[in-house]
C-alpha cells in the first residue's frame, strides 16, 4: 500500500515538473533578477553590481514618486468603477434577459469583435475622434452645444480614462458574465415569489452571488490599469504619467537599477491590492 502511494506521489511531482519548470525560468528567476538589480548602482555609463539603498532612497524621498503612484491609483480606481458598471450591465443582460443560448453566445462574440485587434489599433482610433478637428467636437459644435471644439477631449486625464475603459471591460464581462450563468434560476423565481422586487432581488440574490467574478475582474482590471503605460502615453500626449511610464523613462536612460526599484514597489503594491481582494471573498471556487 505504502509502494503505491509512493508512485503515485512520484507520478503527480513528475507531472507537476514541466509546469513548475516553466514558472521558475520563466516567472521566478525574472522577478528575483530585478530585485536584485534593483538593489545595484549606477551612473551615467556603467552599472555597479554593488549592494546599496541608493535607489529605493531616492524613490521614496522624491515628491515626484508619490504623485506618480496617487495618479496610478486614481486612474485604477476610476477605470474599474466605469468597466464594473458596464461589465456588470452587459453581463446581466446577456444572462438573464437572453433567453436562448444561442443568442447569447451570439452577443458575447459581439462584444469581443472590437478585441480581435490589436489594443495600439484601438487606441489610436480614439485620437481622431477626440481630437479638436474631430467627429466629436464637429458633432458639439454642428448642434450649437459649444461655440468652438472642447480641448480637453483628447490628451488629457478623460481620454486616459476613456482608453483605458474601451481596452479593459470585456476583462470585467467575461468573469461576472461567467458566475452569473452558473446562479440557479431558482434562487432569483424564489426572490420575486417571495414579494421581493427587482432591486430587492439585485441586491441580495444576485450581487452577493457576483462576488467572485467581480473579484476576478477587479484582479484583472487593477492590474492592467496599473502596469500600463502606453495607453497613459499616448492618450494623454505625454502630459501624465503613470508608474509605468516611470519605468519606462528609467529603462530609456539605461537607469536598470532605478527602473527595477521602481518595479519592485509597484509589484508590492498590486501584490498587496490583490490581498485584500482575496480576503473579501475566495475566489478558488471559480478557478
Amino acid at each position: 500500500m505504502r509502494a503505491g502511494e509512493t508512485n503515485r506521489h512520484l507520478t503527480g511531482w513528475l507531472l507537476a515538473s514541466p509546469l513548475t519548470l516553466v514558472l521558475i525560468f520563466f516567472l521566478v528567476l525574472p522577478i528575483a533578477m530585478i530585485v536584485i538589480v534593483s538593489f545595484w548602482q549606477a551612473t551615467e555609463f556603467s552599472i555597479i553590481p554593488a549592494f546599496s539603498w541608493e535607489n529605493y532612497d531616492f524613490l521614496f524621498g522624491s515628491p515626484v514618486t508619490y504623485r506618480v503612484f496617487g495618479n496610478t491609483i486614481k486612474y485604477a480606481l476610476i477605470v474599474w468603477v466605469f468597466t464594473l458598471a458596464i461589465g456588470f450591465t452587459v453581463a446581466y443582460f446577456l444572462a438573464f434577459h437572453v433567453r436562448t443560448q444561442t443568442w447569447q453566445i451570439a452577443l458575447f462574440l459581439l462584444c469581443t469583435i472590437p478585441f480581435w485587434t490589436s489594443n495600439i489599433i484601438r487606441m489610436i482610433s480614439w485620437i481622431p475622434f477626440l481630437g479638436r478637428n474631430g467627429l466629436a467636437n464637429s458633432a458639439l459644435i454642428s448642434a450649437g452645444i459649444v461655440d468652438e471644439p472642447v480641448e480637453w477631449l483628447l490628451y488629457s486625464d478623460f481620454s486616459v480614462i476613456l482608453a483605458f475603459v474601451h481596452l479593459y471591460t470585456l476583462f470585467m464581462v467575461v468573469p461576472i458574465f461567467n458566475t452569473m450563468m452558473r446562479i440557479d434560476k431558482s434562487l432569483i423565481e424564489a426572490a420575486y415569489d417571495g414579494g421581493a422586487s427587482g432591486f430587492q432581488t439585485l441586491t441580495n440574490v444576485i450581487i452577493p452571488l457576483c462576488k467572485p467574478g467581480i473579484m476576478i475582474g477587479t484582479i484583472f482590471v487593477v492590474t492592467l490599469v496599473m502596469g500600463d503605460f502606453v495607453t497613459v502615453r499616448f492618450m494623454s500626449g505625454s502630459q501624465s504619467a503613470n508608474v509605468g511610464r516611470l519605468i519606462q523613462n528609467d529603462i530609456a536612460l539605461l537607469q536598470y537599477p532605478s527602473a527595477s526599484a521602481t518595479a519592485v514597489v509597484l509589484l508590492i503594491t498590486v501584490l498587496m491590492v490583490i490581498g485584500i481582494l482575496l480576503r473579501f471573498v475566495d475566489i478558488r471556487k471559480e478557478l
